[in-house]
């Protein structure tokens, strides 16, 4: 029995899956804590691999390995492979003022936004790493002089793989990358499947050494243990690979973060910025909308309401839908998707009858359900087709999210069994890397599925319209000396 190994190294945790290379039948899985935390130092990752793949009965024995990792944020080595600094995460927000400065440098408004995606089918928002080189080249120069090279977390992760021993780090030329991780760095076009060299020196003042990218079934050499390295990608490429989504699927994931993809045949460049034209991890395209604030929200009141998130669940559930009027903005840590990194959060409609704890939950899940019904739309705006949607990602789980979902959405919700999807998708991946002569990866079967249906509420999307832009601007209520 061959054994393929794939491991998601997310934001909060890090899973490996073992499975077999044929059926993608389960063997054995592990996982481990990450810290929180927007600004992480790579060692902190490499441990939590170790301890992972401890729990999991070790990788010995498997014939290829891929990692799946947290898209964009930004790894800077040295000359000699060593971590410059702390990896700036991709929910870390004080590039913001770096991403609107490098997009009013290509053009005026509009312009300036359908410049960028025209070039890397993008606009750069805080998350992308184009935008936190130009931070470090402005807030911090000395570590700037200093790097060589920068790569993503899931980049550097797989480089450390490829340890043979007979070095401290192995060459700098080896990092490689795939199209999925590249496509979220804003220099990198997956309309050409080309470096956007002159982006990337605009954002840091001069060149830097960037991952070799990988086709879809390439190699990133073999690890210690002789295993083949797949070529990775990022988690939401990953997860979609792991589901096997196809063209017209939608994947809703609520995590971490809020997103919203599809798997598409062509690429999507939208000058709003709404839309992200990624690539996704089998030669196509993976159009995505992300924000900032998902199931985070969902345990911030869970522990406003002294309750663990399956409580948070029940009170949901007992509460009206509609929530009886009460209507979440859920801005809480800023926001991506509308743009508004210095944004708060709000809630609206607070009458005597809907301050409950049941009530408070409901607008907490139909908030954050709002907000990706909001993505699903900008999808459909940019012409990408939307036959059915399958929602993932830890707050799934959830049976008042589960409901809410499809009355929010206004479709049918399918759920599937539980899975580490984008660990499964990264193992996929590793499988594809022992074939590389398939067109297409491994044909794995689909975990089971239930698919949940409501009636519409309309009314909620509307009262969520009519207040999401009323938002404080926390940067309004700054004192002079601390913007």
């Amino acid at each position: 029995m061959t054994l393929v190994a794939g491991i998601d190294s997310s934001t909060q945790s890090c899973k490996v899956v073992v499975r077999e290379a044929e059926s993608g039948a389960l063997v054995r899985e592990g996982r481990a804590q990450h810290p929180d935390g927007t600004e992480v130092h790579p060692e902190a990752w490499w441990r939590a691999l170790e301890q992972a793949v401890a729990d999991a009965g070790g990788l010995g024995d498997v014939a290829a390995i891929a990692v799946a990792g947290q898209q964009h944020g930004m790894v800077c080595l040295d000359g000699e492979g060593e971590v410059v600094r702390p990896a700036l995460l991709w929910n870390d927000m004080r590039s913001a003022h770096a991403a609107r400065e490098l997009v009013d440098e290509l053009g005026e408004g509009l312009a300036g936004r359908r410049a960028w995606a025209d070039a890397v089918g993008s606009v750069p928002v805080a998350s992308f790493t184009v935008t936190k080189l130009r931070w470090l080249a402005e807030h911090e120069p000395d570590a700037a002089r200093r790097t060589e090279a920068v790569c993503l977390p899931h980049d550097w992760l797989t480089w450390r793989l490829s340890l043979d021993g007979s070095s401290a780090h192995p060459s700098l030329e080896a990092l490689a990358t795939d199209r999925g991780e590249a496509s979220g760095t804003g220099y990198w076009s997956p309309a050409t499947g080309a470096y956007r060299f002159d982006l990337l020196e605009q954002a840091f003042g001069r060149s830097t050494r960037v991952p070799t990218v990988l086709a879809p079934s390439g190699t990133a050499g073999r690890s210690a243990c002789g295993a083949v390295l797949g070529a990775g990608t990022g988690d939401n490429a990953a997860a979609a690979l792991g589901l096997g989504a196809a063209p017209g699927d939608v994947v809703l994931s609520i995590g971490t973060s809020g997103t919203v993809s599809a798997v598409a045949e062509r690429p999507v460049a939208d000058a709003s910025g709404a839309v992200a034209g990624f690539a996704d991890a089998t030669g196509r395209f993976l159009p995505l909308v992300a924000t900032v604030n998902a199931a985070r929200v969902l345990k911030a009141f869970a522990d406003l309401l002294g309750v663990e998130e399956t409580g948070l669940s029940d009170l949901a559930c007992s509460a009206p839908p509609g929530a009886g009027g009460l209507t979440l903005v859920p801005y809480l840590e800023g926001e991506r998707t509308p743009n508004r990194p210095e944004s708060t959060g709000a809630l609206h409609g607070i009458e005597l009858a809907n301050t409950t704890p049941a009530h408070l939950a409901r607008a907490a899940v139909e908030g954050v359900l709002c907000g990706l019904a909001d993505a699903l739309d900008a999808l459909v705006a940019q012409g990408v087709p939307v036959e059915r949607v399958i929602l993932v990602g830890g707050a799934s789980r959830s049976e008042a999210v589960r409901q809410a979902a499809p009355a929010i959405l206004a479709r049918p919700v399918v759920v599937r069994a539980p899975s580490e999807h984008v660990a499964d998708g990264a193992a996929r991946q590793a499988a594809w890397a022992l074939q590389p002569h398939l067109v297409e990866p491994p044909d794995w079967p689909s975990s089971s599925t239930k698919t949940y249906e409501a009636d519409p509420l309309p009314e909620v999307r509307e009262r969520y319209a009519a207040v999401r832009d009323l938002t404080a601007d926390r940067s309004a209520r700054r004192s002079p000396e601390r913007r």
